[in-house]
């Protein structure tokens, strides 16, 4: 079983968290996710947070502190993904869709309504709770 390091950046507007929509052709097809994006062997995370967004989106981001991290198998894929998701600043850019079906923000007391890949469900709730707090 293959085993890789994800990124993924929780990046806030006015109370509401983007999300992209998976390309078709690509493994969890039409779902959606918090953007991101494998890590490059000897790659710093906070780097490749910033990399795949500009590439996937077209804006400029800041990594900021680790939101949460999360593992799942996908059996289908034969790999466990483990996911780091970084609390992110929105720098500036205007979204492009550039290598993503979609995009939307969203409250997260709405997320439930998203098909979310799997390896990212573990952030909603706490994204529901430290929304909540602020």
């Amino acid at each position: 079983m293959e085993q890789i390091l994800v990124t993924a950046a929780i990046i806030e507007k006015d109370g509401e968290i983007l999300l992209t929509k998976r390309l078709d052709g690509v493994h969890r097809e039409g779902k959606w996710e918090f953007p991101g994006g494998k890590v490059n062997i000897g790659e710093n995370p906070r780097e490749t947070i910033k990399r795949e967004i500009r590439e996937e989106l077209g804006i400029d981001i800041e990594a900021d502190s680790i939101f949460e991290i999360s593992s799942h198998v996908y059996e289908d894929a034969d790999k466990q993904v483990i996911l780091m998701a970084f609390n992110c600043d929105f720098k500036g850019g205007d979204i492009e869709k550039k290598e993503v079906a979609d995009y939307v923000w969203v409250k997260p007391e709405e997320m439930d309504k998203y098909d979310m890949v799997e390896a990212d469900l573990a952030f909603i709730e706490k994204l529901k709770k430290v929304l909540i707090e602020k």
